[in-house]
């Protein structure tokens, strides 16, 4: 189920609540917040956006705290429609492809 991304789903009540949007920073925990030590004030402007069911980082062959927020930040600062248009196409195919290859698909061009 977690391969495939199907226990995304239920996220899908959120975006329809308008809590949340398609393409953003993904929703973190207090927990994660301070795991990752983003409790500063540097890090405030990741919350003045709405979180994404999937955003840049998801899409990173590299999984570390330093790269989250690169790509959190750099989506802030120039996301746009082609560009979530981008991110929705790369995670759609997600399911029928798998993670491992979109990656590797993104990361080669």
């Amino acid at each position: 189920m977690r391969r495939t991304g199907i226990d995304e789903l239920p996220q899908l009540l959120n975006i329809l609540s308008m809590q949340m949007s398609f393409v953003g920073p993904r929703p973190l925990t207090q927990a994660d917040i301070v795991r990752l030590e983003w409790t500063s004030e540097y890090y405030k402007q990741r919350w003045k956006v709405k979180p994404g069911l999937v955003g840049l980082a998801q899409l990173s062959p590299v999984c570390s705290r330093k790269m989250s927020w690169f790509l959190d930040l750099s989506y802030i600062r120039n996301g746009d429609f082609l560009l979530d248009m981008k991110i929705i196409l790369m995670a759609s195919l997600i399911p029928f492809l798998g993670k491992k290859r979109i990656i590797n698909w993104i990361h080669k061009s």
